[in-house]
């Protein structure tokens, strides 16, 4: 069950290559991390979001699916439609 999970994450994701995201991430302590980028690649375990050079010091990151489905890292699609999350909702 919980690959058929990462291939919905995968596959949702797929579909917003090269549109701007951003992404709220668990920085451990209590501290959140955000970011801001273009989602770039998508590979069969991780996902590599190029960001906006002037806001971060990385060119570059990359998370895993389960990070998405652990709810560890929240991806919000921005596009003309307005802002869409992407997420996994068990049935």
């Amino acid at each position: 069950m919980a690959k058929n999970a990462l291939l919905e994450i995968k596959r949702s994701l797929e579909a917003h290559v090269g549109q701007k995201i951003m992404l709220k991430a668990n920085g451990g302590r209590r501290k959140t991390i955000e970011r801001t980028g273009v989602l770039e690649e998508t590979y069969p375990s991780v996902f590599i979001v190029k960001l906006d050079q002037e806001q971060h010091a990385f060119k570059r990151v990359s998370y895993s699916y389960a990070d998405v489905l652990t709810d560890s890292v929240q991806v919000t699609v921005c596009n003309d439609e307005g802002q869409v999350r992407i997420t996994y909702i068990q049935n």
